[in-house]
């Protein structure tokens, strides 16, 4: 459909519209009443350097309004009967660009000068002054292009509101639908969830009444049923923003390498510097990150160790996690959903993330969390 269009440069299109200009008022200063010698040189110098001022309206509207205007009583004064195509051009620029006051004060001023000179110099080439402005400077041209500067103005401004409002609109339904898939899942993923914890309960009890010793693995998924259930609230709560529950932080971290010892694994929390409030995403994103790793360790590395160290460093939060799993160089695993929500959580804070294999085996996620611009 638009095959045949193609953006034109914004200077090219100036620059277009000057050399137009300039050739328009040479051409009828030149071809209609002048004057000779020295004024004559004056006068098409004036009328050039008026209408090539034209091709910086965009950059400074106000500066080619006054360069025009100057051009234009210089140019009459030296006995030039032209149109000034050049200051129309520039009240039009000046308007559009929001300068309504000061293009209607130098219109004005400019009139008042045309006739105060013609008062002064009754004798000379500016006795033509007034006449002249009928035809060159009259108010009608003045409105018409003061109106259509300001109706272009008008006309971009809101087409910009129109654009602002597409936008949030669509974040807004954005957003709406998020929340609608969240809380599908939530509903989804509480069924499920309920079944298993309810089904652990169950066996817990049966196992304690006939005094045998319950697993470990069933107590880790009574306690993992009961977490998730209460995280699945606590999500949904937060995303309809709601704060009576709020979400999990560093403060959260110590319980949480506590029930991944329940899976057999041997865990241990170190926590180095001198501990101090982060902001609450920073706080979010290291709860995530420790328990996506955990969670990895135990799903997938084969590992019997894991430490997890919180490091609080000038300006930054640093975590690491590491496991002695059978993760090699040569053997790294394909990165899946949770490595690529940690990266994501970590960028949107402007961190770094760093997940590979370690040289003795075993994986490492290193992540360093900035806390002085975050929120």
């Amino acid at each position: 459909m638009n095959k045949g269009r193609f953006a034109v440069p914004a200077k090219v299109t100036d620059w277009s519209i000057a050399v137009g200009v300039t050739a328009l008022v040479l051409a009828g200063g030149l071809s209609g009443p002048h004057p000779s010698g020295g004024r004559e040189l004056l006068g098409v110098a004036l009328l050039a350097a008026g209408a090539l001022a034209v091709a910086a309206r965009r950059q400074a509207p106000l500066v080619v309004l006054a360069v025009a205007g100057l051009s234009a009583v210089g140019y009459q004064a030296a006995g030039f009967e032209v149109l000034a195509v050049s200051y129309l051009v520039a009240v039009y620029s000046a308007v559009r660009a929001g300068h309504r006051a000061v293009t209607l004060t130098v219109s004005v001023g400019l009139l008042a000068v045309l006739l105060l000179t013609s008062l002064l110099l009754p004798g000379g080439p500016a006795r033509e002054v007034v006449s002249q402005a009928r035809t060159t400077l009259e108010i009608a041209w003045l409105i018409a292009a003061f109106a259509a500067g300001e109706a272009v103005r008008q006309a971009e401004r809101r087409a910009d509101e129109a654009e602002r409002t597409r936008e949030e609109t669509a974040r807004r339904r954005a957003d709406e639908e998020r929340l609608r898939i969240a809380r599908e899942l939530h509903d989804s993923l509480t069924h499920q969830i309920s079944v298993i914890k309810v089904q652990s309960e169950v066996a817990v009890h049966v196992a304690r009444r006939r005094g045998e010793q319950v697993p470990q693995a069933l107590l880790a998924i009574q306690e993992a049923g009961r977490e998730a259930s209460r995280e699945l609230r606590a999500t949904l709560e937060a995303l309809r923003d709601d704060d009576l529950t709020p979400p999990h932080g560093l403060d959260h971290i110590p319980h949480l390498v506590e029930q991944f010892q329940a899976t057999g694994i041997r865990a241990a929390l170190t926590i180095d510097g001198h501990p101090h409030a982060v902001p609450a995403a920073v706080g979010r994103t290291a709860y995530r990150i420790v328990q996506e790793s955990l969670t990895n360790v135990s799903r997938h590395a084969a590992a019997t160790t894991a430490s997890v160290l919180i490091d609080y460093q000038p300006g930054t939060l640093a975590i690491r996690v590491d496991d002695d799993g059978k993760t090699t160089p040569d053997f790294a695993p394909t990165p899946g959903l949770g490595l690529l929500g940690m990266r994501e959580r970590v960028t949107a804070l402007g961190g770094r993330l760093r997940t590979q294999p370690r040289s003795a085996g075993g994986f490492t996620v290193q992540a360093e969390l900035p806390t002085n611009g975050a929120s």
